[in-house]
């Protein structure tokens, strides 16, 4: 088993500790959140322990700070993680075939650790490329989960600590390197003017949907002409 670590390179690792920083901060404001909307601290310290999937538990999160009931909070999660399904085939031989190996990597399979994976040139350097980002990511999130909570204890307001400007800050620092390159800079500008355009207008969430016009900006490579044979 340790032999398949020494296939990660330093450049995967930085891609790795990058996405795991913005995962702390980002959990760090979900578990002041989630202290702030009344729920106490080990609410979300468990959730972030037995769930490990940061969009249901925000939806869980607001759903019950709204009123609402917990059925409909975790049939959202369900509905929400849907994709998950196509991911475990995926990456399923990818965790190992003993029980132990299959319920751990079941529980580190997120969108990032599969996205890493994905992009290995082969299975032992995928297999190691996907424990790294989960466990790594696992870790990262808990701990910007409780440390959240102790902060949004202490502070009481949730907004006063930043941490709404903290994590888009930290996810533009990760996608400004792609933007180097005028094919993926002009839908990216694309997506963004329509998802800022559309933000006074629609509720939360659509614009961001409506983002991915910007795709339809994405350069077409140019047709050869056939070549003709004499």
């Amino acid at each position: 088993m340790r032999s398949i670590w020494r296939t990660l390179d330093a450049e995967l690792w930085r891609g790795v500790l990058a996405i795991a920083a913005a995962a702390a901060v980002n959990g760090a404001s979900f578990g002041a959140i989630s202290v702030a909307s009344g729920l106490p601290m080990w609410v979300p310290v468990a959730m972030s322990l037995l769930v490990f999937a940061g969009g249901s538990q925000y939806l869980a999160v607001g759903v019950t700070a709204a009123g609402g009931s917990p059925v409909a909070a975790v049939l959202g999660g369900l509905l929400l993680n849907a994709r998950h399904l196509p991911f475990g085939l995926a990456v399923g031989e990818l965790v190992g075939r003993g029980w132990a190996a299959r319920l751990l990597g079941s529980h580190l399979l997120i969108d990032e650790s599969v996205a890493f994976a994905m992009a290995q040139r082969d299975a032992v350097r995928a297999r190691a490329a996907y424990w790294a980002c989960g466990a790594t990511l696992f870790v990262a999130w808990n701990l910007g989960v409780l440390g959240g909570a102790v902060a949004g204890q202490l502070v009481g307001d949730a907004d006063a600590l930043g941490l709404d400007a903290v994590f888009p800050a930290a996810m533009l620092a990760l996608v400004l390197p792609a933007l180097k390159d005028a094919s993926a800079r002009i839908p990216a500008l694309v997506g963004a003017a329509v998802a800022l355009a559309a933000t006074p207008f629609l509720p939360t969430g659509v614009p961001i949907l409506l983002a991915l016009l910007g795709l339809l900006a994405v350069p077409r490579p140019a047709r050869k002409a056939p070549e003709v044979v004499a």
